[in-house]
């Protein structure tokens, strides 16, 4: 292994000739849980094996056992495409705060960084999460959680109508 850097970009990340990636920022990881102090209970799951992209998913706990619908929000993480993840305490604690006081299902996506995997995988990952997202819509995705708890393109069709009835 050598020590060689290709290029130094301290505080975010150190790169070595010999590809090794070293990030100085944002490698901590929280798990997900039941959240004491919001109420909020996470879970992780694979949205693609082979690109590795995952995503956490928050939920009001309040609402896990009812047939409360509720708002979804698609988060990304900040970073610049370089460092961090959804894992990271401070991510994880702004989403467990924002989920308790909207009550809202939040998926935070994780997708690749650069240099290893160069622009535009982090945008293909995310679209990717986007689109895994709207294949719930129909309540036959992955998720449980997004499959019954969330309000995806409730309102589409009665807003189609109205247009519609408008152009008659």
């Amino acid at each position: 292994m050598s020590e060689e850097i290709a290029q130094d970009l301290t505080p975010l990340i150190i790169t070595y000739k010999d590809g090794r990636v070293k990030r100085l920022t944002g490698t901590d990881f929280v798990s997900p849980s039941l959240d004491q102090k919001t109420g909020v209970q996470s879970t992780d799951l694979i949205i693609n094996t082979e690109t590795c992209l995952s995503a956490r998913l928050y939920m009001p706990n309040s609402t896990i056992n009812t047939s409360q619908k509720l708002h979804l929000f698609i988060y990304f993480h900040g970073g610049g495409f370089v460092v961090q993840t959804p894992f990271a305490g401070i991510y994880h604690n702004y989403i467990n705060s924002l989920v308790g006081q909207s009550n809202i299902v939040v998926v935070s996506l994780d997708y690749r960084l650069a240099p290893e995997d160069p622009i535009p995988a982090a945008y293909d990952d995310s679209w990717a999460g986007v689109k895994w997202v709207f294949s719930h819509s129909q309540g036959k995705g992955q998720s449980e959680w997004l499959n019954s708890k969330c309000r995806l393109f409730e309102g589409v069709l009665p807003l189609r109508q109205r247009r519609s009835k408008h152009r008659e």
